[in-house]
């Protein structure tokens, strides 16, 4: 039976360093160039898989070879891809990232096989999508795509997870749908006009996305400074510190951080417990460059965990 599903994109990452953004109209040298298999999708069902979890992908890629390659690593990680579709015309959509020193990055996204998944698609995935225990969703497939899954397993009981990014317009019709929402920092802010920054804004922007949503559970991610946890069902709220990193590459972090937290939650950890292995996926998976290749094992992240906890 599979633990997690994860419906989301797949992005071919071509990543670029630079010393800094290039201005409007400036041609800047890089520093660096790699090439990575991402998307919030496969990062997500990778994280997942490594954290022990018997994962599936629903998803569309192009008939080229950034889908076979796709296909060759998601294999390697023993995620169930029978419900990824092949297009035959429009190709695996790629990202475009830029790589600061600080490991700090932009990106821009060019959607391709990923904007034809539809309604329908995902309809005909209903039998993962309902059977699975945690059901993990993005917003870089068509919105219609993520709404369908989400209602769906709701109303078969799974766990919803909902990584708003990127962030945009929703349906206010979800609320309801998604039981534990995942918000960065700049998504957080976006969806409720407060700003993260201010440290002690950051309960109160918690609590306004889960009664906004009518969530279960909000959990705030906010890079170096850790998460915030409000557990509606729970009756709680608490802040989760970061770990000290050597960070070189950003990219795929929040990625980790939510696959973890689906196994977790998956194999029946509490919230709290989950969000803290989630941060400790997190924290290691930006000690590597790249997006899906750099979650960790769940061995890995139980060790920073460990080695954190006995220090304190």
């Amino acid at each position: 039976m599979t633990e997690v599903c994860v419906l989301g994109s797949f992005m071919k990452d071509l990543v670029a360093s630079a010393e800094r953004r290039p201005l409007p109209g400036e041609t800047l040298h890089g520093t660096g160039f790699a090439e990575f298999l991402g998307g919030k999708g496969v990062n997500q069902a990778i994280a997942a898989a490594r954290m022990g979890a018997r994962t599936a992908i629903v998803g569309t890629i192009g008939e080229d070879r950034y889908g076979e390659e796709f296909l060759e690593l998601l294999a390697a990680n023993a995620v169930d891809t029978s419900w990824v579709v092949r297009h035959p015309s429009l190709g695996t959509g790629v990202g475009l990232p830029l790589v600061l020193p600080d490991g700090g990055n932009s990106i821009i996204i060019v959607s391709r096989a990923n904007a034809a998944i539809t309604a329908p698609d995902v309809e005909a995935a209903r039998e993962v999508l309902t059977s699975s225990k945690v059901l993990s969703v993005q917003l870089e497939l068509p919105v219609e795509a993520s709404q369908t899954a989400l209602r769906l397993a709701s109303a078969a009981g799974v766990t919803t997870i909902l990584t708003p990014a990127p962030v945009g317009p929703v349906d206010p019709t979800l609320a309801g749908c998604v039981d534990i929402l995942v918000p960065n920092e700049v998504e957080a802010a976006a969806l409720t006009g407060l700003n993260c920054d201010d440290e002690s804004l950051v309960p109160m922007i918690a609590r306004k996305l889960a009664e906004d949503w009518d969530l279960r559970a909000c959990v705030v991610t906010l890079g170096s400074r850790g998460a915030y946890v409000l557990d509606r069902a729970g009756g709680f709220e608490e802040r989760i510190a970061a770990h000290d990193v050597d960070t070189i590459d950003t990219v795929g972090a929040g990625d980790a951080f939510c696959g973890s937290l689906a196994a977790s939650l998956a194999h029946g950890a509490g919230l709290v417990d989950a969000v803290r292995l989630a941060n400790a996926a997190g924290a290691l998976s930006t000690t590597v460059n790249g997006a899906a290749d750099s979650a960790p094992s769940h061995a890995a992240a139980l060790a920073l965990l460990d080695g954190a906890t006995s220090a304190s």
